[in-house]
C-alpha cells in the first residue's frame, strides 16, 4: 500500500512511538497515510488503542523480524 509519510521509531520505547506518530499526523492532511516502523513489543496494542481514541484509521498492522509496521490514515478534521 502507498503511504505519504514514513516514521522510523525503532529502538524507542513507549510512549515515544505514539507521541512521534501523533506529531507526524498533526502535520498531515486528512486522508493521507502514515507508515510507522517500530520495535517496541507493546506497539501493536498501543497503536490500536491510539487509533481508536483519536479516530485515525489503522489500515494495517504487521510484524516481520521483530519489527512492527503500521499504516495509519489521518482522520478527517
Amino acid at each position: 500500500m502507498n503511504y505519504d509519510v514514513e516514521l522510523d521509531v525503532r529502538r524507542l520505547a513507549c510512549p515515544l512511538p505514539i507521541l512521534r506518530a501523533k506529531k507526524s499526523l498533526s502535520t498531515m492532511n486528512s486522508g493521507q497515510v502514515l507508515k510507522v516502523v517500530a520495535t517496541d513489543k507493546g506497539a501493536p496494542k498501543d497503536f490500536a488503542d491510539f487509533c481508536k481514541k483519536t479516530g485515525n484509521e489503522l489500515l494495517s498492522s504487521t510484524e516481520e523480524n521483530g519489527e512492527f509496521v503500521f499504516l495509519i490514515r489521518r482522520r478527517a478534521v
